[in-house]
């Protein structure tokens, strides 16, 4: 279990510690992976439309989808599970069934569904790690889709069958569909996380790597401004 208190305290500081925040990690970030183009695109009509998406600790992945064009709002909750249960510190067991995950809003006439399965495993997650992301470990770490509606759910089987077949990864890729639960909202203290601590050492280290990758690979889709929810 991590502890992200979101205070630094002076002590921890002055070793360039967090008090809070994902777990930390001697090794580098997964290298990034430029995911391949859908061949099979979404067709989703007009008006905005929720995807959910489960890819690790849930500050970066906001962070990432924040800065895309076309994302009205994505927010930081957990999935699945039960309400009960449905906290920061509770889901921090693994035992709970719940992910860290985020809600995302967008606008398919800027940015298509496809187009967000891209950005999301070309920078956001690993399809390739089972049950942790980064420096994360456990269930509630996952990487899983979470599709929305018929067509996202065609289109997200249809691309993770690409992806196996792409030859872009060097290991099996184990990232899969859930199907919708329930979505609970994080706390406060964990929303827009990275614009509010840009310097967090989690953020630094796992997460900022992430943004500046899609800013160089997909420049068309990168917001320079964070969409704060």
């Amino acid at each position: 279990m991590k502890s992200r208190l979101v205070a630094l305290t002076p002590l921890l500081a002055a070793f360039g510690l967090a008090a809070s925040g994902c777990s930390q990690s001697a090794s580098a970030a997964e290298d990034v992976v430029a995911a391949p183009a859908a061949a099979r695109t979404a067709k989703e009509g007009s008006g905005l439309k929720t995807a959910i998406f489960a890819g690790g600790c849930f500050w970066g992945i906001e962070g990432v989808f924040s800065h895309v064009k076309g994302v009205k709002s994505a927010v930081s909750g957990y999935h699945g599970g039960n309400a009960a249960t449905a906290s920061y510190k509770q889901i921090g067991t693994g035992v709970t069934e719940h992910a860290e995950a985020v809600r995302v809003v967008y606008d398919p006439a800027v940015v298509r569904y496809d187009e967000l399965l891209r950005i999301f495993f070309s920078v956001g997650a690993d399809p390739t790690l089972r049950n942790r992301q980064g420096p994360d470990v456990g269930p509630q770490y996952r990487a899983a889709l979470v599709p929305m509606s018929k067509e996202q759910r065609a289109v997200a089987a249809a691309y993770l069958a690409q992806m196996k077949k792409s030859g872009k990864w060097d290991k099996p890729i184990v990232t899969g569909i859930e199907s919708y639960r329930k979505f609970y909202k994080a706390e406060s203290e964990h929303q827009d996380f990275l614009a509010e601590n840009p310097r967090h050492p989690y953020i630094v280290r796992w997460d900022m790597p992430k943004v500046r990758a899609l800013k160089a690979i997909y420049p068309g889709q990168y917001s320079a401004s964070f969409q704060r929810n």
